[in-house]
């Protein structure tokens, strides 16, 4: 049996590939630039949000505290007229990439342990390439992939945008599964 101990490599080359594939993803490919809309009247909505006082945090519209409200005739309404949405406003500020790609980094290296930890318990020394691909891949494929899909579904995320996010997760899987394939102890 393989220790967790002895995937450390695996489990470090993985993070840095994911984390290199992900920049190549937004910085060169930049197939997520139409994921984002500008709002026709941004400066209206700016000052609406500002004079409001929201400070950070994650907002919904139009908000309903109590689930059993939601059949009453007011906040059906308020359903009607819209707009309906989700939002989530940041610290103000210049936004800063330190901090987040620190974050990124953080959960890239979290998710190889968690597959390095599955393979491990999984697989043998001495497995070959496709079984250790395919279960530290599958693996980190299903970790980065579901968030996306799940705000879809839930948090009303645009399909496109979210099967954008689910082909990130396939590189991510891909390159994932080839670094334990790679340094698998044999």
């Amino acid at each position: 049996m393989i220790s967790l101990v002895q995937l450390w490599l695996p489990i470090l080359v993985a993070a840095i590939a994911v984390f290199a594939a992900s920049s190549l993803v937004h910085m060169v490919l930049r197939w997520h630039v139409t994921d984002y809309k500008q709002l026709p009247n941004e400066d209206d909505v700016r000052a609406v949000i500002r004079a409001g006082g929201a400070g950070p945090g994650q907002f919904f519209v139009p908000y309903c505290a109590d689930p059993k409200d939601m059949g009453k005739p007011d906040v059906i309404a308020r359903f009607r007229e819209g707009p309906v949405g989700m939002m989530v406003l940041r610290p103000l500020g210049p936004p800063s990439m330190g901090k987040p790609l620190g974050l990124w980094f953080a959960l890239n290296l979290v998710i190889a342990l968690l597959a390095g930890y599955l393979a491990c318990r999984t697989l043998a020394a001495g497995s070959s390439f496709p079984q250790i691909f395919r279960v530290a891949g599958l693996f980190t494929f299903a970790a980065y992939a579901g968030g996306p899909l799940q705000q879809a579904v839930w948090m009303g995320k645009p399909w496109t945008s979210a099967g954008k996010e689910a082909g990130d997760a396939l590189i991510y899987g891909v390159v994932s599964g080839l670094a334990f394939g790679w340094l698998w102890p044999r």
